[in-house]
This record gives C-alpha cells, sequence and structure tokens, in this order.
C-alpha cells in the first residue's frame, strides 16, 4: 500500500492506463462498425509486402485517436514550431514554399540519375522539337522557375542579397538546350532582372502562400514570350480585340491547403490576388481557346491558375492571346509538364491542325521529379478533315 501511494507509482499507473484506453477504446468503435476489427484483416491475406503495406494504410486510417489529435498537432507544429509537415516549408514574413521543390534546388548533381531514355529532358525535347519541325511546326520551350529559385531571399534572411539562385541541375539542362539550338524562354534571367530593377517598391512575381506566380509573373512572362515570337518573326499579331479588366480575388494557396489542417486554414488571412481578366469585343466576353489558333500552349497548373480556376481568362494563356491579339490553344495537365501533357497532345493529332508554334511549359522541378519522367512520345500522321494522311 505504501508503494501505490507514491507519487512515481501513481504517475506510472496514470501513463499505463493511457495506452491502455487507445487500443480499447478503439477496438470498441470498431465492434460497433460493420466493416468489424481492421486488426484482424492482417490474418485474412497473405502477408506479402503489398498486402502489409496496405493494411498499414488501413489501419492508420481507421485510427480515431489520429483523427482526433492530428489536426492539433499539425496546428501547434505550424503556429509555435513554424513547421510545415513533409510538403512545406515556412518562410519569412509570411511566404511559403514547397518542400521538394527546395530539395530539388539544394541536390547535389551526383545526386541526379544519369541521362536515360526516360528521365532525360534535353533529349525528350530535342526529339519533340524536331518531329514538330517535320510538319512545319516550330517549338518554344518555357521552364517556370521554382518559386524559390527566384525568392531565396523569402526563404531564408540568411539569403537577403540574393535576388535568385540557379540550381546546378536546372544550368546543366539550359546549357544542354542552349547548345541544341533549342528556342528556350528564359524567365530565370527575365524575374530576376525584375526583381532588381523593382527592388525599392516591389511587386511580387509568386504568391506568398500557394506555388504559382502572382498576376505580375503572368504578365512578365506573356509579355516576354510575345516579344520573342515577334523577335524570331515565328508570329504576326492578329487581329483580335482583346481588353484588360480588373478581377481581383482572394484564395488560400495550395501550399497551406497541403497541411490539410482546417484549423490552419481558418487562422491565416487569404492572399489578395490583382488578378486582370481578358475580355473580347464590346461584349467584353471572357477569353476562349479556339481549336484553329496557330499558337499551341501545353503546360501545367501554371497553365491553369487565374485560367480555368477564379477568376477564369486571367491566366497566362489569356494574356499571352492579348498581347498577339490572337486565340491559342492549349492543353492543361496539372503536375504533367514533364510527359503527360505531351502523350495527351500526341493523344489528338487533329490539334496539329493550323499550328505553326508550340509553346511547352514546364516548372524548374519536374527536370528532376517529373510525373512519369521525361519519356519520348510520338506525333502520330496528321489527320486532315477529309480523313487524308499526311505528316
Amino acid at each position: 500500500m505504501k508503494r501505490l501511494r507514491d507519487p512515481n507509482w501513481i504517475l506510472i499507473l496514470l501513463f499505463l492506463g493511457i495506452l491502455a484506453a487507445v487500443p480499447i477504446a478503439q477496438t470498441i468503435i470498431e465492434l460497433r462498425d460493420p466493416e468489424g476489427v481492421v486488426a484482424l484483416d492482417l490474418f485474412s491475406e497473405r502477408p506479402t509486402a503489398e498486402n502489409l503495406r496496405a493494411f498499414e494504410h488501413k489501419l492508420e486510417a481507421a485510427n480515431w485517436a489520429g483523427r482526433v489529435s492530428r489536426p492539433w498537432l499539425q496546428f501547434a507544429n505550424f503556429a509555435w514550431l513554424q513547421e510545415g509537415g513533409e510538403k512545406v516549408v515556412v518562410g519569412s514574413r509570411g511566404w511559403y514554399f514547397f518542400k521538394p521543390g527546395l530539395k530539388y534546388m539544394l541536390a547535389r548533381p551526383e545526386t541526379f540519375a544519369p541521362p536515360n531514355a526516360t528521365n532525360d529532358p534535353v533529349t525528350a525535347i530535342i526529339d519533340f522539337r524536331d518531329q514538330l519541325a517535320a510538319r512545319g511546326i516550330r517549338l518554344m520551350v518555357m521552364p517556370v522557375p521554382n518559386k524559390d529559385s527566384i525568392y531565396p531571399d523569402r526563404l531564408t534572411s540568411r539569403a537577403g542579397s540574393l535576388r535568385g539562385v540557379l540550381a546546378p541541375q536546372t544550368r546543366n539542362v539550359l546549357q544542354r538546350l542552349q547548345a541544341a539550338h533549342i528556342e528556350v524562354i528564359d524567365l530565370f534571367k527575365e524575374f530576376a532582372q525584375a526583381r532588381q530593377k523593382s527592388a525599392a517598391a516591389e511587386t511580387p512575381l509568386y504568391l506568398e502562400q500557394d506555388t504559382h506566380w502572382s498576376p505580375e509573373g503572368v504578365d512578365l512572362a506573356a509579355k516576354s514570350v510575345a516579344r520573342r515570337l515577334i523577335e524570331l518573326d515565328w508570329i504576326q499579331p492578329g487581329q483580335s480585340d482583346y481588353r484588360l479588366r480588373p478581377a481581383p480575388v482572394q484564395r488560400i494557396g495550395d501550399l497551406l491547403r497541403m497541411l490539410q489542417a482546417p484549423m490552419i486554414d481558418r487562422r491565416v488571412v487569404p492572399e489578395k490576388v490583382p488578378a486582370v481578366q481578358v475580355v473580347e469585343g464590346a461584349e467584353a466576353k471572357l477569353y476562349a481557346d479556339k481549336a484553329a489558333a496557330e499558337i499551341m500552349i501545353l503546360g501545367d497548373s501554371f497553365m491553369r491558375i487565374y485560367q480555368t480556376d477564379r477568376p477564369n481568362s486571367a491566366g497566362f494563356i489569356a494574356h499571352l492571346a492579348k498581347e498577339l491579339k490572337q486565340p491559342m490553344m492549349s492543353i492543361v495537365n496539372d503536375g504533367g509538364g514533364s510527359t503527360l501533357v505531351r502523350e495527351e497532345f500526341c493523344a489528338r493529332p487533329y490539334f496539329l491542325d493550323h499550328k505553326k508554334v508550340v509553346i511547352w511549359e514546364f516548372v524548374e522541378r519536374d527536370i528532376g521529379l517529373g510525373v512519369k519522367g521525361w519519356r519520348h512520345t510520338r506525333l502520330p500522321p496528321v489527320q486532315s478533315k477529309r480523313g487524308q494522311e499526311s505528316k
């Protein structure tokens, strides 16, 4: 009895009681569920690696204690420790960054796998360029810098004097593309110069809470592409009557949504985004793609933001159309800028009709992290409207 009155024993018993309470409560909850006790599923399948992983995920999803405590722990880590979990890095002055993109930027060149047919962006781009050239179509490539490549000073105060950083792998790819005479829009240079010019009263080129560029970044990229297309005499300005219309929106950025913690969403003030729509004619109709356009745009979520989500017709595609005074045609695949968007394009040969230029956009981190790598895709013979084949 004397031992039981010892405070240490009381704490031990309390701790053991808490440990026992969680599995007991979990079992009681699952007994009332039609699917029964999840732990017993361990004995219903062969103990293969695949089945064990599936069982682990199911066990984790069914854990009520985890569901209840996880949002609170995430909120505590975010609010007190400035920890963003597996995908988010909390920067300075309210800026957030995508952790996989940062890891790509900081990786040593020797950590990347040797180039081969499925992971080398340069050979895939050259092959695609040559296939288009055989059809009389020119290719322009536009790698969009990672946010941290342009704003290292918002990532950490230790980089306060930097206005841009070029990752070793990115530099290697850009140099090889230049050597292969691929036409590249160098937004790394354009964005860095814009930051230097506007240092006193800078308008950010990227969103604070999001992986994507701001309307200012969209405008600068569209102007850079339009200027280069005209310099090369690849495209002549059209006659479409496009105008601009302010369409500001407020949004919680994708980086905060990656935390999957509603408590954080409620705590953070949505970012004010001064988006600008492109409208056409006296009726001010929102910009829309045209299948018969001379320019095809292939890209990822950087082409989607503001364009097909709020406020609509305010993204890069619409702004390039306004700069060139002619409509575009586009295929956009979120996260699929390296290979998926080309596969979709190759599956629709009729999109080649009337095309003079293909602009291919992909985000910088896809150089090392692209979905499906950098596979070579084959353009099929073009089918004319009369059903005749041509190359």
